[in-house]
């Protein structure tokens, strides 16, 4: 849950730290005192988009810092992602005058999607205008499966749409070209015919041109060759006969002079090392011999593999690599030409795919269902006595939400017929409607903090004691945050804050204060009856909070 929120130069914050609990908390102040700036901010932490307009005047930048405790649900998601959380979570967000922001998880740089991510699995945010958006069939589409926990269902069906939809684009793009696709599997065709035939192995060009360099040059090799071995260890004038006198001179030298020992060991190394020479001469010169035969084969051969390389204009070792590129394009060549194997491919993923839809289809049918009598269950006590709710699901055209149009139907009053949403329901009804909804839909979400922007507004009376007990039983399952202007909704939260506004020096900044029992009484009984307090408002207040 959302252990603490921490605001620097945010709007007309200059700097608060808010610590929450669980259960219910409510937040009230009068009218303009910055209520939402407190889910703007954390909304901001949450990856929302960000605007210079968030920056309190006069300072350089706007710091938010959420911080969270850590789910069980999520250690997977951090540990892809290589992020730390022993236990807990800070979410940050630096805002800078450029309208740039930067995004850390503990620390860590993030992107905003890594941290929007994080934050749909934490806090749910419904928002004072949610019931706007209520109207809108996709909404409802949405909401339902919400409610019904539909996710990797909703997820399987997109997926399998887009295999489908990309398999479609493709059989239909090769039936467009199937006759460029022939011309070109054609040219490809002799293309490779011809690579094969050379046959040219990785390597074997490097290996061409080493064995023509030196058959070229046999002669000159075997006649420099012969003199070197000849200076070496020839019949007179050799350096190894010269080495063998020195040695043999010094060696009667050593009875004498025992300082010639060094000099003698490097002559003998030397008259060694000339004979290992010598020898490994003789042997290349054994092997060494003129092939004219060798020599016209290893030309034609080389000729050969010039005049495919000028053809195809690459380098002659680069052949090799040619030749392997174009098998892998004859092979696409031919994949791409068989239409059967395509509209098989095709046809199966349909059918997967109107599996996943048929799958979906019946889930939400079941859910429609359980939606619509805990939604006419709680029309009863939000004013709508005899009102019933629907949810109608009928055949629409496939897509990647499923092959279902949802529409929710409503009748405001007892024997009336049900009807669209959007073409009966008053403001004040859709109102407490989507409250129901979004109450309901909550019941089922698996975020442990849920978050409420004045989405009260249109109701009262009795109707706001039923929406304030609504609020609190939903916050004995999840953390529940409430920003309010009813008392009756106030009265019924467990904690209370209060945002009002003080001008210094003609600043404007806005303050958060927990409240105390005693500041809640005058709270709630500013709320009741607004600017005149008496003690009559307050013993009213004392009594909804239960004093």
């Amino acid at each position: 849950m959302l252990r603490a929120l921490s605001l620097r130069d945010f709007v007309i914050v200059e700097h608060t730290e808010i610590h929450f609990d669980a259960g219910f908390t409510v937040f009230s102040g009068e009218t303009g005192a910055g209520k939402s700036i407190l889910i703007d901010a954390l909304s901001l932490a949450l990856g929302a988009r960000t605007d210079t307009a968030f920056i309190r005047d006069g300072a350089r930048k706007s710091d938010i810092n959420a911080v969270f405790d850590t789910p069980a649900s999520l250690q997977a998601w951090l540990a892809e992602h290589d992020l730390d959380a022993d236990g807990t979570l800070v979410l940050r967000r630096v805002i800078d005058l450029q309208g740039k922001s930067r995004a850390y998880i503990n620390g860590v740089p993030v992107t905003l999607t890594q941290l929007r991510d994080l934050g749909e699995q934490l806090v749910d945010i419904h928002g004072q205008h949610a019931h706007q958006s209520l109207l809108k069939p996709a909404s409802q589409r949405d909401l339902l499966d919400m409610q019904g926990g539909y996710a990797t269902l909703v997820t399987d069906v997109a997926n399998a749409w887009q295999v489908w939809q990309k398999l479609d684009k493709q059989l239909a793009d090769a039936r467009a070209r199937i006759n460029t696709l022939k011309e070109e599997r054609e040219r490809l065709e002799w293309q490779v015919t011809e690579l094969d035939q050379l046959n040219l192995a990785e390597g074997e060009w490097e290996t061409l041109s080493a064995e023509q360099n030196r058959l070229a040059h046999a002669q000159a090799l075997i006649e420099n060759a012969t003199r070197a071995l000849d200076a070496l260890d020839g019949e007179t004038g050799s350096a190894h006969r010269a080495l063998g006198l020195a040695a043999q001179q010094l060696q009667t030298m050593l009875r004498h002079d025992r300082q010639l020992e060094g000099i003698c060991e490097t002559i003998e190394s030397a008259r060694i090392a000339t004979a290992e020479a010598a020898s490994d001469l003789n042997s290349y010169l054994s092997s060494l011999e003129l092939d004219p035969d060798q020599l016209h084969h290893t030309e034609t051969r080389m000729s050969a593999v010039f005049e495919v390389a000028r053809k195809f204009r690459v380098e002659p070792e680069e052949i090799p690599f040619l030749t392997q590129s174009l098998h892998e394009k004859l092979a696409s060549a031919h994949a791409g030409i068989n239409l059967d194997a395509l509209e098989a491919q095709a046809t199966a993923a349909r059918a997967h795919y109107e599996q996943c839809a048929n799958v979906l289809s019946q889930a939400r049918i079941k859910a429609g269902h359980d939606m619509a009598s805990a939604v006419t269950e709680a029309m009863q006590t939000l004013a709508m006595a005899g009102g019933q709710f629907q949810v109608s699901i009928t055949p629409g055209t496939p897509g990647p939400h499923g092959i279902d149009t949802v529409e929710f139907l409503v009748a405001g009053h007892a024997g009336s017929q049900p009807r669209a949403l959007a073409k009966v329901a008053s403001g004040g009804e859709l109102a407490r409607l989507s409250l129901a909804l979004s109450v309901i839909a909550s019941q089922a979400a698996r975020v442990p903090t849920l978050i409420f922007d004045e989405v009260d507004s249109g109701v009262g009376g009795a109707v706001a004691e039923v929406v304030g007990q609504l609020l609190k039983s939903l916050g004995q399952r999840h953390q529940v945050l409430c920003v309010t202007h009813l008392p009756q909704v106030a009265s019924c939260g467990t904690h209370h804050f209060k945002v009002s506004k003080t001008q210094t020096h003609g600043v404007t900044a806005s303050r958060i204060d927990k409240l105390s029992a005693a500041d809640r009484i005058e709270e709630v009984a500013r709320m009741l009856g607004g600017l005149n307090i008496t003690g009559t408002t307050r013993q009213h207040a004392a009594e909804m909070l239960g004093g």
